[in-house]
């Protein structure tokens, strides 16, 4: 019976979603999102989008597991991401400030093909994993309610990216906006009623879960608390579906998109949180990244409702992804066409690998945060001294910078092999992550530091140009 709710919800959501999907759309709509009479997203239709694609699938697990095994530490680390909101605000304003439509603007401005390239790397790659990661997720819950269909999980991955695809490739950007509202009215609700429960029922002590340890204690998610902070400003930038988002509007609707949408979407991933910290307190051992956990230790209803959330978000993250890869591919990789065509075929070329990479056998779901995460990590320097100092950096010290956080993450990914280990401080893994990133940023800030100056004021430049 609660099989068939939760498919059954999902199922109608998804017919929800293909009904609200514009029927017809333009190229301006599919790539920059605008209504059919041309018009930009509202305030409420931005904030919506905005949290429902970051508080994605992944995202929610993440909180959940780090709360289980490390109590209100680990759940304070992840949510400090969220302040990603407030600090890709500030990227977003200061780009458009310069006359940027986009992070590509800027940095083709200052460091030409080399720039974009090295730059569009990252951004393949976290959309990929967004991809990979959501799909895990949607695989996940099969396997927890339908055990003896194990065998079949692949088959489900397969037809939800072909569901997600469906829609998102009739109506692109457009069609990801208008949807994310509706996924999101439907999560808020669901959420909020599994929320209640949670806060209500007789085992739950608020106490105990804001003082809890985990069942592997605090000090790790004090670690990831760092690595959060020292991640958080470079870690919007790298994210095309946030950076898409910050253009799309006025600048002061925009501002407001990113200030509400921090504060929904932090609370959101905190009382997701107390979840996986609930499941520490009562002793519940740890199955199927909590999922099977929490279909014993919840009531059927409350189980159901987690589960609709969380296939909801994964939807809602998929979609925007796959339109974050269209204008990637069409605008600024110049792939194929700006055309409705060129951006499905684009759609399309990335969710087959992103479906495919779920027979990897890696289902550790914040490795991809913390890859990425450090990937991004060398626009720290570059941002702060080109973009907000306005200092001129060199080429060499942007390409260094790059190679440190490339090197970084990669040495994170391999972290258990022979010569990573010859690197890396022997700890836990979040100590090693803590030990790249401030690697990463020491490098990136040195050479952005040497090979950097001043840029002449206007005055100057004039005087310089002025004939002798």
């Amino acid at each position: 019976m609660q099989p068939a709710v939760i498919f059954g919800i999902f199922a109608a959501i998804i017919a929800l979603t293909l009904a609200m999907t514009p029927r017809h759309t333009t190229a301006e709509g599919f790539f920059a999102g605008l209504d059919q009479d041309g018009t930009p997203p509202g305030l409420w239709t931005l904030v919506l989008s905005q949290v429902t694609t970051w508080i994605f699938a992944r995202s929610l697990m993440n909180s959940a597991i780090l709360g289980y095994y490390y109590g209100i530490a680990g759940v304070l680390a992840y949510a400090a991401y969220y302040i990603s909101f407030l600090t890709g605000g500030l990227i977003v304003a200061q780009l458009r400030a310069a006359g940027a439509g986009s992070v590509q603007d800027w940095l083709g401005a200052h460091f030409g093909t080399v720039g974009q390239s090295c730059y569009n790397l990252v951004v393949s790659l976290r959309l990929l994993s967004e991809i990979f990661a959501n799909l895990i997720v949607v695989g996940l819950i099969f396997v927890a309610v339908l055990p003896e269909f194990s065998d079949h999980k692949s088959l489900v991955i397969v037809i939800a990216t072909a569901l997600v695809l469906a829609y998102s490739s009739w109506g692109g950007l457009s069609a990801s906006l208008r949807t994310d509202v509706i996924q999101m009215v439907i999560f808020l609700v669901v959420f909020s009623a599994a929320f209640v429960a949670l806060l209500a029922s007789p085992s739950f002590d608020l106490g105990a879960a804001i003082t809890a340890e985990g069942v592997s204690g605090r000090y790790n998610g004090w670690v990831l608390l760092l690595v959060a902070f020292l991640q958080v400003f470079s870690y919007p930038a790298h994210d095309p579906v946030m950076m898409d988002r910050g253009f799309l509007s006025d600048e002061k609707t925009t501002r407001q998109s990113f200030i509400h949408a921090f504060w929904i979407s932090t609370l959101c991933i905190v009382g997701f949180g107390f979840f996986g910290i609930q499941a520490a307190l009562v002793g519940a051992t740890y199955e199927a990244q909590l999922i099977g956990t929490w279909s014993t230790m919840l009531p059927n209803w409350v189980f159901v409702a987690l589960m609709v959330s969380l296939l909801v978000s994964a939807l809602s993250t998929l979609d925007s992804a796959l339109a974050s890869s269209a204008r990637l591919a069409t605008e600024e990789l110049g792939m194929v066409n700006r055309s409705l065509l060129g951006g499905r075929l684009a759609m399309v070329a990335i969710a087959v690998p992103g479906a495919l990479l779920t027979l990897w056998g890696n289902q550790t779901l914040f490795d991809a945060v913390a890859v990425s995460g450090t990937a991004s990590m060398f626009l720290t320097p570059i941002l702060l001294a080109g973009l907000f100092l306005d200092r001129h950096v060199s080429l060499w010290a942007f390409l260094v910078s790059f190679s440190a956080a490339m090197v970084g993450a990669m040495l994170y990914f391999a972290r258990d092999t022979i010569w990573a280990k010859t690197v890396l401080y022997e700890g836990h893994k979040y100590e090693q992550l803590l030990q790249i990133c401030i690697a990463v940023l020491a490098i990136g800030f040195a050479a952005s530091v040497i090979g950097s100056h001043l840029r002449p004021t206007k005055g100057e430049r004039e005087i310089d140009e002025t004939p002798c």
